[in-house]
């Protein structure tokens, strides 16, 4: 099996990312170190119990999420408890690194969730919006042909759909995860559509009011996009393994 150096796995995707240009909720890139040498990456979007014990079913030595073990940016540094102790013995037991990028993932033109799900869409003329989001052309496709191509490119979710926008629909904003705030800035951008992770209560009436579709296609949902794409990435590059651990969350 090939494998590559951890650090130069890592310095190609800081590289890529560029996370020192972003004011993040925690930190970005290698969080937890193991086997320098990389044979398989296992990516998924959420550090957890059940996504390492998959990464040691596989034989993994790197772990490449979304969301990572370490939020915030107290002082004193916040302790480890419990839960944290569980998720890093299993790290640190079978010599497993583990790295994460958040919002310079949400963001990124190529490899990006937004960019990535607004190509998923059909979309065309993609751009930056919202700071992480994007904002693209639609083929100019009827509401409910719109519901259903987020249903599918999120791997046939439901999603909570409130279609109160202009038909045909040609403009849309996407903003994943806990995005549902930047329906705002979708509004005041003028436009049809705007597509995001999880709903905020405000949103049902904003949208009918400005007239303007809104769709939530679920946080974990819109969130797979990205870590997907840079393990394809690594296997490129550098012709390591990957596998997607897929840890379905509702949410």
């Amino acid at each position: 099996m090939q494998t590559a150096p951890l650090n130069d796995l890592i310095g190609h995707l800081d590289a890529l990312l560029n996370p020192s240009a972003f004011d993040d909720y925690g930190p970005n890139g290698l969080q937890v170190p193991g086997n320098d040498a990389v044979g398989t990456v296992v990516t998924g979007v959420s550090a957890s119990i059940e996504l390492f014990e998959r990464a040691i079913e596989h034989g993994g030595d790197l772990v490449l999420v979304h969301h990572g073990l370490f939020w915030g940016n107290t002082s004193p540094p916040t302790p480890v408890d419990a839960q944290l102790k569980r998720r890093l013995k299993l790290l640190f037991d079978h010599d497993i690194a583990l790295a994460a990028y958040h919002l310079p993932l949400d963001a990124h033109l190529e490899v990006g969730n937004n960019a990535l799900l607004a190509r998923a869409l059909g979309a065309t003329e993609i751009e930056p919006f919202a700071g992480i989001g994007v904002r693209a052309r639609l083929p100019e496709i009827a509401p409910d042909v719109l519901h259903a191509r987020v249903r599918e490119a999120t791997g046939g979710r439901e999603p909570l759909s409130f279609l109160a926008g202009p038909d045909p629909v040609r403009t849309v904003g996407i903003v994943s995860g806990g995005g549902a705030k930047h329906l705002d800035d979708a509004i005041a951008a003028g436009l049809d559509a705007f597509v995001t992770g999880e709903p905020r209560e405000p949103a049902m009436n904003d949208a009918r009011e400005a007239g303007i579709h809104f769709l939530a296609a679920g946080h974990y949902a819109t969130e797979t996009f990205g870590v997907r794409a840079l393990g394809e990435r690594l296997t490129s590059e550098f012709g390591i393994r990957h596998l997607f651990a897929d840890v379905p969350n509702p949410v």
